[in-house]
């Protein structure tokens, strides 16, 4: 499989954020996710998936677990099983998440 970015439609997830699914097979899925100034990933946990996140723009503010900490372009983190995690874009940002197993709820029905 190969995807340009540029031919992959975004998906809106509220009104400061939006992803794209970049690729997924297998039991593997990477999502881009664009983030405003001031956007918010909830806090939240997965009781059935693995995520690693990358970030490519920006900065956030990143909880994982119990810690809290500045991560910019080029950092990174990891959130197993039920291990709460989540950001707050402090400007414009991008992270890049990869999960396994893929992300179900994150495939839209066809209309």
């Amino acid at each position: 499989m190969i995807l340009e970015n540029a031919a992959i439609p975004a998906q809106v997830i509220n009104a400061t954020s939006s992803r794209k699914i970049l690729g997924m097979g297998g039991t593997l899925m990477m999502v881009e996710v664009s983030f405003a100034k001031g956007g918010i990933g909830e806090v939240h946990s997965h009781d059935q998936h693995e995520q690693v996140s990358y970030i490519v723009k920006g900065s956030f503010e990143v909880q994982v677990g119990e810690e809290t900490r500045i991560l910019r372009a080029g950092d990174s983190f990891y959130a197993g099983y039920n291990v709460l995690h989540g950001v707050k874009a402090l400007e414009d940002s991008i992270i890049l998440d990869v999960f396994t197993p893929f992300r179900e709820d994150f495939i839209e029905e066809p209309q």
